[in-house]
C-alpha cells in the first residue's frame, strides 16, 4: 500500500507508455465504462427527467469527491500545501469537474449546453486521459495511486457522455452550440492565463508534454504563439465536426425509420 500511494517515492520504475500492463489497464477501464452506460442507459432511457439525472447526479459527486481527495491526499504526503496551485481544474481533461456538475446540477438552457458539452468532451477525454495519456504512464507505475484515480476520473468522463447519448438526455440543439464554444474558449483562457502565472501547462497549450499534442507542437516549430492558437482551433474544429456527425447520422436513422 506504501508503494501504490507512493509514500517516500515509488520504488517501481514505470512500465512505460503503450506498455502492456498500460494498455491491460486503461482497456479493462474502457470496458467497464462502456458496460455501465449501456446498462444504465437502456435502464433509465424510458424514465423521468428527474430520474435519468440522479445517475448523472451521483457520477458528478463522486467525480469531484474523487478528485479533491486525490489532490488533498498529494498535499499531504507530499508535506506541500501549495501543491493546489499544480493540479487545478483546467486541464482538457478537468473540464468534466466542471462541466459534469453542471450538467447535473443546473437547469434550462444551460443544462442543455452542459449536457451536449459532456456527450461532446466526455468520451474524448477517456480515451485521450487513458491510452494517449503518455505524460503519466511514462513517469509513474500503472498500478499507482496517480494512474488509478486518473483512470477511473476519465472513465467517468467517458460513462457520462455516453449515458447521455443512450439515455436520451441529449439535445445536440444549434442554439446551444454557441455556449457550447463559449464554455471552451472561457477553459482555455483561464488555464493560459495559470500557464503564464504559475507557470504550468494546463490544457497542454504549453507543449505537448509526451502527448499527441507534440505532433501539432511540432509542425508550428514549437511557437509560443501560433502553438496555443491552434490548439484552441482544434478544439472548437472538434466540436463542430463532432456536431456535423452528430446531424448526418441523426438524418440517416430518420431517412431509414420513415422508409
Amino acid at each position: 500500500m506504501s508503494e501504490f500511494f507512493g509514500i517516500g517515492g515509488y520504488q517501481r520504475a514505470p512500465e512505460g507508455y503503450m506498455s502492456w500492463q498500460h494498455l491491460t489497464f486503461v482497456s479493462s477501464l474502457m470496458i467497464v465504462m462502456v458496460l455501465l452506460a449501456v446498462f444504465f442507459g437502456r435502464r433509465y432511457r424510458n424514465r423521468s427527467p428527474k430520474e435519468k439525472n440522479k445517475v448523472l447526479l451521483v457520477s458528478a459527486i463522486f467525480i469531484d469527491v474523487l478528485e479533491v481527495s486525490y489532490v488533498t491526499f498529494l498535499s499531504v504526503r507530499d508535506a506541500d500545501p501549495w501543491l493546489w496551485r499544480l493540479n487545478l481544474p483546467l486541464f482538457l481533461c478537468s473540464i468534466m469537474l466542471i462541466a459534469l456538475p453542471l450538467a447535473a446540477f443546473s437547469r434550462g438552457r444551460l443544462k442543455e449546453a452542459a449536457l451536449d458539452f459532456v456527450v461532446i468532451f466526455g468520451l474524448l477525454a477517456a480515451v485521450m486521459g487513458t491510452y494517449a495519456a503518455g505524460n503519466n504512464y511514462g513517469t509513474y507505475p500503472v498500478l499507482s495511486v496517480t494512474n488509478v484515480v486518473s483512470g477511473l476520473e476519465h472513465a467517468v468522463s467517458g460513462f457520462a457522455s455516453l449515458y447521455i447519448l443512450i439515455s436520451g438526455m441529449a439535445s445536440m440543439k444549434k442554439r446551444n452550440i454557441v455556449i457550447t464554444f463559449a464554455i471552451l474558449i472561457g477553459f482555455c483562457a483561464a488555464a493560459y492565463t495559470a500557464d503564464r502565472l504559475i507557470p504550468y501547462n494546463y490544457m497542454f497549450l504549453m507543449r505537448g508534454d509526451g502527448t499527441p499534442y507534440d505532433i501539432l507542437y511540432n509542425i508550428v516549430g514549437g511557437s509560443p504563439v501560433l502553438y496555443p492558437i491552434m490548439v484552441v482551433v482544434l478544439f472548437l474544429a472538434y466540436i463542430a465536426l463532432y456536431y456535423l456527425c452528430y446531424y448526418g447520422v441523426m438524418k440517416l436513422i430518420a431517412k431509414k425509420r420513415s422508409k
